[in-house]
């Protein structure tokens, strides 16, 4: 049989945060699945930004 499970694990959009005050085009976001019952707040991880070359902070987006 089947398992009956809900779908715990959902998928987040990371933005970065530090990229809309620069003024550089483009937007750097990343993909990703979370826990929900273990993480229900926001997710923060600190992500490779293409555009400025450079490690930044990327926070999850509605």
């Amino acid at each position: 049989m089947a398992k009956k499970t809900k779908d715990v694990r959902i998928q987040v959009i990371l933005e970065c945060t530090e990229q809309k005050g620069s003024g550089v085009p483009g937007m750097s976001r990343y993909i990703t699945t979370k826990n929900k019952k273990n993480t229900p707040d926001r997710l923060e991880r600190r992500k490779y930004n293409p555009f400025l070359k450079r490690v930044t902070v990327h926070k999850e987006i509605k």
